[in-house]
C-alpha cells in the first residue's frame, strides 16, 4: 500500500443483478461472468485495488441486493473500477448505484475495532470462481446518513454528543462489537453524508446499535437509515487485490 488510507478513494457501491439476467441460460451467464471477473482483476491489478468487501442484504430492496466497498490509491482507479462495472455484456444486466467516499476517522471514533481480512492461501487464484455464499458467523448493520440540516449550530452539549459517543461505546463493549468503519460521501446524497459498517457476533448487538443510535437527544438531531447484511464470500474477495511479489 503506497499511500495512507486517509488518501485512499472508496466506491460505495449499492448492486445486484436485473430480472432480465435470469432469462439467460446456464452457459451465458458462466461466460458473461468469466469475462467480467477477469476484466475486473486487471482493474485491480493496473491501479492497485486496497480492498474489496462485500455485503448481502437480509432483504433486498427492489434490485439492490449488495453492498460494496472498492478501496483505490486514487479516483483514476475508481474511475476505471467504475466504468468497466457496467461494461457489456456482463454490465448490462446489474444494477448500479455508486458514491465515492474517504474514510473517517476523528478522535472520538479511535475506539473502532478493524477485524483483520481472513488469509490469503499461496496458491489462490481469484480467476477461479469459488462457489460463493455469506458468512452466517456475523450480523452487519450498514448505516447511512448524517446530522439534520442546521444541527452545526447547535452546542455539541444540548445535541448530546458526549452522551451519545458513551452509549455508542457501551454497546460496542456489552455485545463484542468486530468490526466498525465510516466513510463520508465526496458530495451528498439523499441518505447523508455518512456510512457507517458495523459487525456484531450476533443480532442483538446489531439492534441495541440502532436503539442507541435513536435515543435522545443526539437522535433528534440525526437522520439514519439502517440496513441489515451478512459478509459476501469474505475468503473470496480478499484474494483480488493484488499481492505484493516477493
Amino acid at each position: 500500500m503506497t499511500n495512507s488510507a486517509g488518501d485512499s478513494v472508496v466506491i460505495l457501491f449499492k448492486g445486484g443483478r436485473l430480472p432480465t439476467w435470469h432469462l439467460l441460460d446456464e452457459a451465458q451467464q458462466s461466460d458473461y461472468e468469466r469475462q467480467h471477473v477477469d476484466l475486473m482483476l486487471s482493474v485491480s491489478e493496473r491501479h492497485g485495488l486496497m480492498g474489496l468487501h462485500g455485503y448481502r442484504l437480509l432483504a433486498p430492496l427492489g434490485d439492490w441486493v449488495r453492498f460494496w466497498t472498492v478501496e483505490f490509491p486514487d479516483l483514476a482507479g475508481a474511475e476505471a473500477w467504475m466504468e468497466a462495472e457496467v461494461e457489456p455484456p456482463y454490465g448490462r444486466y446489474g444494477f448500479h448505484d455508486y458514491s465515492l467516499a474517504r474514510r473517517w476517522q476523528p478522535p472520538s471514533l479511535s475506539w473502532l475495532p478493524r477485524r483483520p481480512d481472513p488469509p490469503v492461501p499461496p496458491d489462490a487464484d481469484a480467476h477461479v470462481i469459488a462457489p460463493l455464499s455469506v458468512d452466517p458467523s456475523s450480523i452487519v448493520v450498514l448505516a447511512f446518513g448524517g446530522w439534520r440540516r442546521g444541527s452545526d449550530e447547535v452546542d455539541p452539549r444540548t445535541r448530546g454528543d458526549d452522551q451519545r459517543g458513551e452509549r455508542l461505546r457501551e454497546v460496542a463493549g456489552e455485545h463484542g462489537l468486530l468490526h466498525g468503519e465510516v466513510f463520508r460521501l465526496l458530495g451528498t446524497a439523499d441518505e447523508g453524508a455518512l456510512v457507517w459498517i458495523l459487525e456484531f457476533p450476533h443480532l442483538a448487538g446489531a439492534e441495541a446499535w440502532i436503539e442507541a443510535e435513536a435515543e435522545p437527544p443526539a437522535g433528534a438531531y440525526q437522520e439514519r437509515r439502517f440496513h441489515l447484511a451478512r459478509r459476501w464470500a469474505p475468503e473470496y474477495f480478499v484474494t483480488w487485490p493484488p499481492r505484493k511479489s516477493g
